[in-house]
């Protein structure tokens, strides 16, 4: 199974290094690149790739407010010439942070941790949780094993998610990604790049903007849906 990159970055020769070091993985396919930021979002929320190397420092916008702007984040490897921003970085759930110049050991260490991802996720694909199947979670001193059919909401919080039931939302160091993988598809649905929705407990249904949805959930709290996503959840409920 392959990966479809893109890469975005302010220079143009910064480009060309990365796609020549990424030459030797045959599992990476390059479907875009841009040194303008404008274009790269427009390109990445068209092409919808798997992995984007992502530059920080860029004129008019930075490599964090792009992510802001996407429809749906990717993975993300942070390709930069700063140090300062990492922890920044792994608070976005970015996937590895790359310091130019970029030494190919170092390249090679987060296309493994691509690679393993690719892996895990095939695998958590085939392994949906049912509804009557309980998770457990561990936050701190606290314990829960929780029903699936019990989740109402799921909302990304860095490197973890927070799941919501009853009146908890204990966190769990899973990606929201790895969640939608494995929860079963006809009850949970991915509102947009920061919550996952268990559509037997939406309350409510407004228009919103730019023919977009909002909705409201039983515990009260609302929830907008990304155009795309509102385009799926019209197909998938006949709203």
């Amino acid at each position: 199974m392959t990966k479809k990159y893109y890469i975005v970055d302010d220079e143009i020769l910064a480009i060309r290094e990365l796609e020549t070091l990424l030459l030797p993985y045959p599992k990476l396919e390059l479907i875009g690149k841009s040194e303008r930021v404008s274009k790269a979002i427009s390109d990445i929320n068209t092409l919808k790739p798997d992995l984007i190397f992502l530059d920080i420092n860029m004129p008019g916008m930075d490599g964090f407010e792009l992510l802001g702007k996407l429809e749906e984040v990717p993975e993300v490897i942070f390709v930069t010439a700063y140090d300062e921003y990492a922890i920044k970085a792994f608070e976005v759930n970015a996937l590895d942070y790359i310091l130019k110049p970029i030494n190919p050991d170092r390249l090679k260490d987060a296309i493994l941790k691509v690679e393993k991802r690719i892996k895990d996720f095939i695998h958590s694909s085939q392994d949906k949780l049912g509804l009557e199947k309980k998770i457990f979670i561990k936050d701190g001193e606290k314990c829960f094993f929780v029903p699936v059919k019990d989740i109402f909401l799921i909302e990304s919080e860095g490197n973890y998610v927070k799941v919501y039931f009853e009146n908890k939302k204990p966190l769990l160091h899973k990606s929201l990604t790895y969640m939608d993988s494995r929860l079963p598809e006809e009850v949970f649905f991915r509102a947009n790049r920061q919550f996952i929705i268990n559509l037997n407990f939406v309350k409510n249904i407004e228009p919103y903007f730019n023919s977009t949805l909002l909705l409201e959930m039983k515990n009260g709290q609302k929830i907008d849906l990304s155009q795309r996503q509102s385009v799926k959840f019209r197909e998938l409920t006949g709203v």
